[in-house]
């Protein structure tokens, strides 16, 4: 038996499921006839890293140590003098592994001969099972693409990583197989999801998906394999570019922010990610997070005069590890808190989540019901998990639709982002080769369900469930 996840990094639900009807993409609607295409929610914040530890820990990643692509380290635990903070675009990226919390494992720990290719989590991976591995030269060739801006290499990556997993899976047997493929998410970024060139993405994805069930096809054992497909988040466009830091500091602030953040002097940092939601970290000599009764009155100022700007949709400000203030200048305010595995929604001042009703201590099953066809499907578990996370900034924002919070050093000028709330970000397909058991509703709903399928026994303590 072995399971194989193929990740289209940044395809939207409506796309993929547009191009299946379309009849662009027949070895992906093969999947789709033997066993369904499903819509299920991604993670807070949904972007790429982060959101790859529900399909490779089951857990969503503020509680296992990623809050964002970026984030600053309060505690001084992790990252070191002089910025104290930590950006996995770039050479940190290999800090990932010592990041995550030890104690919940990768699938690749539980898992053994597992193989991947460009997953930014390897922990219990060797290198000589790490298909076209981010290290030395793939590293370098990888940077360059990036910080050059060519998309369209991201297309020849992709290529070359699907003929290695071709290759890998034909050659010896893994019980496992994670290949991510980035074409889509550049493609998205630098011309919008509804161009040709995200097509021209899918289509080597879909092509790698034909390689792999004709391998099947031919050997009879090969029955037993399951190929699924999914994402990790989504987009949407993009025209306004607020440059938060700057913005911070036009208020009489000095905030620190990637790529520059040796500043003196610095009391606020800005770590943006996708570009569409930032934590923002305050009085930044604490060691401890302050929670909002615990702020001083110039940072419930900022926090305030945040909440006003038009591209600020929500404003998150943690109260405690169990309980975080949502505001939404338009909307109200409201409350969500949780105690243990059970959820509340208080619309104290309003409903800035849109779901219409208050409920307490519902399930993550029943909350994510609760919310599923509002602008923020899943939103009161995902608040409630990033806002209680160690790392999490002192407020979080997820940004207005049309809006990102980074103006300046992308290599590729946006066209579309991601990160936020917004059921565009949020939704992502996950396309399966056979019937399940159970509908699934989250990312981290794979990471089990391929254990159950490889009879392996699944961690108690995870956010997902399998659909096995």
């Amino acid at each position: 038996m072995s399971v194989i996840v193929l990740l289209a990094d940044g395809v939207r639900a409506d796309t993929l499921t547009s191009a299946l009807d379309a009849g662009a993409l027949p070895s992906m609607a093969r999947l789709r006839s033997e066993g369904g295409l499903h819509e299920v929610t991604s993670t807070f914040p949904s972007v790429t890293g982060p959101a790859y530890t529900p399909f490779l820990m089951g857990r969503f990643p503020g509680s296992v140590g990623l809050p964002g692509l970026r984030w600053f380290d309060r505690a001084r635990e992790a990252c070191s003098f002089p910025d104290y903070s930590r950006s996995y675009v770039g050479y940190q990226m290999g800090a990932v592994n010592r990041d995550i919390n030890p104690d919940a494992p990768t699938i690749f720990e539980l898992v053994p001969e597992s193989a991947a290719a460009l997953s930014m989590i390897t922990r219990g991976l060797p290198r000589s099972r790490q298909i076209a591995s981010l290290t030395a030269a793939s590293a370098i060739r990888a940077a360059v693409t990036h910080f050059r801006g060519d998309v369209d290499a991201w297309l020849d990556v992709d290529r070359e990583i699907s003929q290695k997993v071709i290759a890998r899976v034909q050659s010896r047997h893994s019980p496992y197989v994670f290949a991510a493929f980035m074409g889509v998410d550049k493609m998205s970024h630098a011309e919008g999801q509804d161009r040709m060139g995200v097509q021209k993405a899918l289509r080597i994805i879909d092509d790698t998906v034909g390689a792999l069930l004709d391998d099947r096809d031919r050997d009879r054992a090969g029955s037993a394999t399951r190929i699924w497909v999914a994402s990790d988040h989504g987009h949407s466009p993009v025209s306004h570019h607020e440059d938060l830091q700057r913005v911070i500091d036009g208020m009489g602030y000095r905030a620190l922010a990637h790529p520059w953040v040796l500043r003196v002097g610095a009391n606020v940092a800005v770590m943006v990610s996708g570009n569409a939601m930032a934590h923002v970290y305050v009085d930044l000599a604490r060691r401890d997070r302050p929670f909002w009764d615990g702020l001083d009155v110039q940072w419930r100022s900022l926090a305030e005069q945040l909440n006003a700007r038009d591209s600020v949709d929500l404003m998150l400000v943690p109260l405690s590890t169990s309980s975080c203030a949502v505001w939404s200048r338009e909307r109200g305010r409201a409350t969500v808190s949780h105690d243990g595995d059970r959820f509340s929604y208080c619309m104290g001042e309003g409903d800035p989540l849109g779901v219409g009703r208050e409920f307490t201590g519902l399930s993550a099953a029943e909350a994510h019901e609760a919310t599923r066809f509002t602008d923020y499907p899943d939103s009161v578990v995902q608040i409630a998990k990033l806002a209680g996370a160690s790392r999490a900034g002192d407020f979080i924002l997820s940004a207005t639709r049309g809006w990102d919070f980074r103006a300046r050093y992308e290599p590729i000028p946006h066209m579309s982002s991601h990160g936020a709330l917004h059921r565009e970000h949020m939704l992502v397909p996950l396309l399966l080769d056979c019937p399940v058991a159970r509908q699934p509703r989250r990312t981290t709903d794979v990471m089990p369900s391929a254990l159950a399928a490889l009879g392996i026994t699944v961690p108690r303590g995870l956010d997902g469930e399998s659909f096995v």
